[in-house]
This record gives structure tokens, sequence and C-alpha cells, in this order.
């Protein structure tokens, strides 16, 4: 088992990092005592759930209990527990433009141990610098954007196989309502519609038949290849923007045949390049064709 300790300055982005690791696959947990760090890695206190990774936050707030760190990772040890610490770290100008722009307090100024940032910013240093010295990753975050720390998070602790961008195709309806979480979508309203075909109505977009009857003419086959190049254009940018997950729509009247039908063949013209799409009809409900037929 695994024990990721993520500590450093206040502002330096371990809120950040800790979704990040969140979406890697780690079990998170916000600024836990170190004394308890036992507790959590234990099978039977855990309610006998198996974490085998887990990242902790660690910050300013517990500076009392800094001291007994090393005891506490020996304990890990003899649990056979892996215990390392990231620490993140900016430089003090680059805190300042944080918490000015967040327009909040640091922490020892809250807890009135500092009066003034500067001053919080030294004392919060000089009680963090064990931490560092053990530290086995420090990242300096002062000229990182969010996305770029997502980045190096994902090189050092994510496994070989993790996809850094999820990809969601949904096929829904119009008449149900817009898909409101859609970063892109595509009205596919113009093609032939197999509802109006007895005996393709009841049938979906799953269905080769229905596949079938949706792309056989030259501009359903036209509109597939321009939706692929914009696909195969936009996604590789969404990435590099990072992107953590997107939601891709396939729109149509009640999102059972055409939407469906093609989002599943879009699936499978990507799937060579991005084989983690999923493909989710919203509006899957039997009820819904007896609705329509009335």
């Amino acid at each position: 088992m695994e024990l990721l300790v993520v500590t450093g300055m206040s502002g330096a982005g371990k809120t950040q990092a800790l979704q990040t690791l969140e979406d890697i696959g780690y079990y998170c947990v916000d600024n836990m005592p170190p004394q308890l760090f036992v507790y959590l890695m234990d099978h039977d206190y855990a309610g006998g759930m198996l974490r085998e990774k887990t990242a902790v936050t660690l910050d300013i707030r517990s500076e009392i209990l800094f001291t007994g760190l090393d005891s506490v990772r020996e304990g890990l040890a003899r649990q056979a527990v892996n215990t390392r610490i990231l620490f993140l770290d900016a430089d003090d100008e680059s805190l300042k433009k944080r918490y000015k722009e967040t327009r909040r307090l640091h922490p020892l100024v809250m807890r009135k141990k500092a009066a003034t940032l500067p001053e919080a910013l030294v004392i919060e240093r000089e009680h963090l610098e064990p931490l560092k010295k053990q530290a086995d990753f420090v990242i300096d975050t002062s000229h990182l954007r969010t996305k770029e720390l997502r980045s190096r998070l994902i090189k050092l602790f994510a496994p070989a196989d993790f996809e850094d961008m999820s990809i969601e195709f949904v096929a829904f309806g119009y008449k149900y309502g817009i898909l409101a979480d859609a970063d892109l979508v595509f009205d596919l309203r113009c093609l032939p519609n197999p509802f109006y075909v007895e005996e393709l109505r009841m049938l979906t977009g799953e269905d080769t038949a229905v596949r079938d009857y949706v792309m056989a003419g030259e501009e359903a086959k036209g509109l597939f290849a321009r939706m692929e190049e914009l696909l195969r254009y936009s996604l590789p940018l969404y990435r590099k923007e990072g992107k953590a997950r997107l939601v891709v729509g396939f729109g149509c009247t009640g999102g059972q045949h055409r939407s469906l039908a093609v989002a599943g063949l879009m699936q499978e013209a990507l799937e060579k390049d991005y084989p983690g799409i999923r493909v989710i009809c919203r509006d899957k409900d039997e009820n819904r064709y007896e609705i329509s037929m009335r």
C-alpha cells in the first residue's frame, strides 16, 4: 500500500494536487493529523476497505504535529505501507499574488499567529523546512498553471495506462431538454428519422438496422466525416488545455435512434486513438416509445 503525504506552502496548490490525485485513483483526505495515519491505512479500522493508494494533505494548521511524523512513518512501514512526501512550494511574490486574487487570509493571519501576509510566509517556511528536507518530491508551482501542475502530477503518480481525459459521448433527445453539461453538441435532426419506419421504431441506435438506415445517404456519410474530422482535431486541444472530462452530445428528437447510432459509430471510429470513450444514452426509457406513438 502507498500513502502520499501532500504538504507545502499555503497557496502553493495542495487543493489542486489533491483533486488530480483523486482523478488518478488515490483515496484522498484533507489535512488529517499524522497520528491518525496508521488508522487510516489499517484494514480493520477502515471498515475492511483495501486502499492501495491514499493521499493526505498536511499543512501549517497542523504544525504542532509535524514532530511526530518520523515515528508515524516507521509505524506505517511495519504495516507494509510505503510513505512518500510531496512538497509543493512557490516563491513569496507568487503566493502574495494568489492571496490577493483569491482575497483569502493566510491561515496564520486568520489564527492571529502573524500580523501580516509577509510575516506569515516567513513563519510558515521556517516551520515547513524540516518537511521539505524529508520530501521525496518537490515541485515549485511559482510559474505553473493548474493544467501544468496536473500534467506534472500525472507523470509522477499515474499508472502507465491512465487516461488523463475521460471522454463521454452522450446521446440525448431535444424533446426532453438540452444536454446541460455538454462541451460540444452535434444536432442530428437533419438525418432521416427511423422512428417513422414501423419496423425500426421499437429498435434503438444500437441496432444494426437503425444504424444502416441513418447512415444510408451520402449526406449522412458527409456529415459524419466532418464531425469525425472536427473531433480528431479538437480532442488533442482539449487534452492539452488540461481538460479532465469532455462531454460530447449527440442530439436528435427522442434520443433513441439517430443520436445513439451516430454516437456509437463515432466511438468505433475513434476507439483506436481514444480507447476509453464511453457512450451514454441519457433518455433511455422504454415507456417513452409508447408515449411518442400516442
